[in-house]
């Protein structure tokens, strides 16, 4: 039988292997996309969409997230490449009962079994760094119990190394883009989903934030059954957000409005947000057969930002408004970008109104008339491109990235919903008056009191 050394080489020997075969095949994507560029014809076509894809296929687990988390940064990737990797299965095989067992001794001791009254060791869902087990505490309460997978820290480090392989492809399609601050955001926000402590304080902070929000449930997390590497939370039950689509609008307003407090009211108040649009992060409660509001689920994506990058995010909304170009280009300024031009600012524009529209308008609407969910802001981002064109390449602040995320998120859960509502006046109740420091004050207090500080 080979010894723990072994299987580790065994185990490096076949990420490495893949890296060059999966190297090789993005490389030939690549020279074909700088083919294409040079001689006018499209980089973006069907064949190459579908041959990155294939390419990325064989890879499992962080670097498959890595790829995905790309595809929903809409300034990255031409969208029938976005597309492609959207399809992609990032989740690793399901360990096994056996397997499950070994790993619970790892990280509760060889009584783990007494810690729980039942412990389901066939996994209830799974995901790219973990799966999830139902199981009951001695309480009686039902309880999700999230277990990473073997190896992940490693894992992740490994495939980390591999991202500058996603950025050199991405480099062919937008030179007008920088993305440093991309990379180092993207990198950051993967380590910390390995940490299970952490992501049980982002559930804490949630709780506490969104306390006494009767449309908004977040389960409790359990410090006594969790680690580094097992996270135990209270079950919440619920349903899959997109099995009310065809319900009766109210019904759908309902939710809908449910996941736009949800999103933010925690910005606003508290620069934090909900960074993972991933559909499956939410469940939906009901009394009876009536949705009665949202279930976030899962907190391994949680930005906090600095309260001066919500007041950007609030100012630009404000210059929005009044048609103020300085105060628009204040506020970018604000967010991080540097060496902003007249016309970088006008470019930048036009995304920002894009996402600002149903913010802006006091009346009743969808959030982008017409707009099909995989569409949302697409054509607005390649107007924005082509714009940047003759520029020197846009440094992307690295705060930007998971706030223009989380919005398309929003933004696409409100199509899938078919939402019509006044979001002008729910924006306008939300962030109320504006204060920073009362924003930074309440930020400093709620960090502390979960132990994020």
């Amino acid at each position: 039988m080979a010894n723990s050394s072994d299987r580790e080489q065994n185990r490096l020997s076949g990420r490495l292997s893949r890296y060059a075969r999966v190297g090789a095949n993005v490389g030939g994507v690549a020279a074909r996309v700088a083919g294409a560029r040079l001689f006018g014809r499209d980089i973006a076509d069907a064949r190459n969409a579908a041959d990155l894809s294939a390419a990325l296929g064989g890879l499992k687990g962080p670097l498959m997230k890595l790829a995905q988390m790309m595809a929903t940064v809409p300034d990255l990737l031409p969208p029938e490449f976005a597309t492609e990797l959207q399809k992609l299965q990032s989740a690793a095989p399901p360990m096994g009962p056996a397997f499950v067992k070994r790993r619970l001794i790892a990280e509760l001791g060889p009584d783990w079994e007494a810690r729980y009254k039942s412990f389901d060791r066939n996994p209830a869902a799974a995901a790219s760094l973990g799966q999830v087990h139902k199981a009951v505490s001695h309480e009686g309460r039902a309880l999700a119990v999230k277990l990473q997978y073997p190896d992940m820290q490693s894992a992740v480090e490994a495939d980390l190394g591999q991202l500058g392989l996603l950025l050199r492809l991405q480099r062919r399609f937008s030179p007008e883009i920088d993305t440093t601050e991309i990379a180092k955001e993207l990198t950051e926000r993967l380590r910390e989903e390995l940490d299970y402590e952490r992501e049980a304080k982002h559930a804490a902070l949630y709780r506490l934030m969104l306390a006494g929000d009767a449309l908004v449930r977040v389960p409790e997390p359990i410090p006594a059954l969790s680690t580094k590497r097992l996270l135990s939370m209270e079950w919440l039950d619920g349903k899959p957000l997109l099995t009310f689509a065809d319900h009766d609008l109210d019904e759908r307003n309902r939710i809908a409005q449910a996941m736009f407090r949800a999103w933010w009211f925690p910005f606003s108040h508290f620069g934090v947000i909900h960074g993972d649009p991933h559909l499956g992060n939410y469940t939906v409660f009901e009394a009876g057969k009536t949705p009665r509001g949202l279930n976030l689920l899962d907190f391994g994506c949680v930005r906090i930002f600095p309260p001066s990058f919500v007041a950007g995010v609030v100012e630009l909304y404000e210059g929005l408004k009044a048609n103020d170009f300085d105060r628009m280009a204040e506020a970018y300024r604000g967010w991080g970008f540097i060496g902003l031009t007249k016309a970088t600012v006008e470019a930048l524009n036009i995304w920002a109104r894009f996402i600002y529209a149903p913010l802006l308008d006091d009346r009743v609407r969808t959030i982008a008339d017409g707009v099909a969910p995989h569409e949302y802001g697409r054509r607005e981002v390649w107007e924005v491109k082509r714009r940047l064109k003759p520029e020197a390449a846009l440094k992307i602040p690295r705060e930007f990235v998971l706030m223009d995320r989380a919005a398309i998120g929003l933004g696409s859960v409100m199509l899938h919903l078919r939402a019509e509502m006044n979001f002008h006046r729910l924006f306008e109740e939300t962030i109320g008056e504006f204060d920073l420091g009362v924003v930074a004050r309440r930020q400093a207090k709620a960090l502390k009191a979960v132990g994020l500080t």
